[in-house]
C-alpha cells in the first residue's frame, strides 16, 4: 500500500507541477498585466529552485525527488518574461538570464558552495513567498494573483513533505516543506 501511495504522491505532484503557473499566466495575460505580483518573489522563487534543482542534480539524488522543479522553473521563467513585457521592462531580463544562469553555473564550482546554497535555499524561498506577502500587504489588492496558483503550491508541498518523509531523505530536504507549505496557504488564504 505505502509504494503505491508514494508513485500517487509523486505523479500528483508532477502532474500538478505541469499546470502549477497556468493560472497565473493566464490571469496575467487576461489582464495584459502583472498588478499584484511581485517581481522579486518571481526571482527568489526561481533562484530557490534552481539552488534545489542544481543540489539534487549535483549529489546524484533520483529523479523523481526533483523532476518537478525544471517544469516549474521553465513556467517561472515565462512569467517572468510575460510580467517584465507587460510592466514595461523587458530591457532586464537579459540581465537576470545572465544572473540566473552565471548562478547556476558557479553553485558547483566548489563543493562548499552548493552545500551553503542549499543550506541558504529555504530561507531563499520562503523570502519568496514573504515578498508576495509584502507586496500584496503594500498594494491591499491582489490583482493579478492567482489563488490557484497557491493553493496548488500549498498541495505540492504537502505531497513533497510527506513522500520525503517516506523515501526517509535528510532533514535538508524536509525543512523547505515544513516552512513553505504554511506560507503557500496563507498566501491563498489572503488572495481569496
Amino acid at each position: 500500500m505505502a509504494p503505491t501511495l508514494l508513485a500517487l504522491a509523486h505523479w500528483s505532484t508532477w502532474a500538478v507541477c505541469a499546470v502549477i503557473k497556468l493560472p497565473q499566466l493566464a490571469a496575467v495575460l487576461a489582464a495584459r498585466s502583472a498588478r499584484g505580483v511581485s517581481v522579486g518573489s518571481l526571482l527568489l522563487e526561481l533562484a530557490g529552485f534552481l539552488v534545489f534543482l542544481r543540489y539534487q542534480i549535483y549529489y546524484g539524488y533520483p529523479l523523481q525527488t526533483y523532476l518537478e522543479y525544471p517544469i516549474i522553473i521553465a513556467q517561472d521563467v515565462i512569467l517572468l518574461l510575460f510580467i517584465l513585457r507587460f510592466s514595461g521592462n523587458m530591457k532586464r531580463a537579459l540581465f537576470y538570464a545572465v544572473i540566473l544562469g552565471g548562478g547556476w553555473y558557479m553553485l558547483t564550482l566548489r563543493k562548499w558552495i552548493i552545500d551553503l546554497a542549499m543550506n541558504l535555499c529555504t530561507l531563499i524561498s520562503a523570502a519568496s513567498k514573504l515578498a508576495q506577502l509584502q507586496c500584496l500587504w503594500q498594494t491591499k489588492d491582489s490583482g493579478q494573483v492567482s489563488a490557484l496558483t497557491w493553493s496548488m503550491s500549498a498541495y505540492t508541498c504537502a505531497s513533497k513533505l510527506w513522500a520525503t518523509w517516506c523515501e526517509a531523505l535528510s532533514f535538508p530536504f524536509l525543512k523547505p516543506y515544513l516552512l513553505l507549505m504554511p506560507l503557500s496557504i496563507g498566501l491563498y488564504s489572503i488572495i481569496v
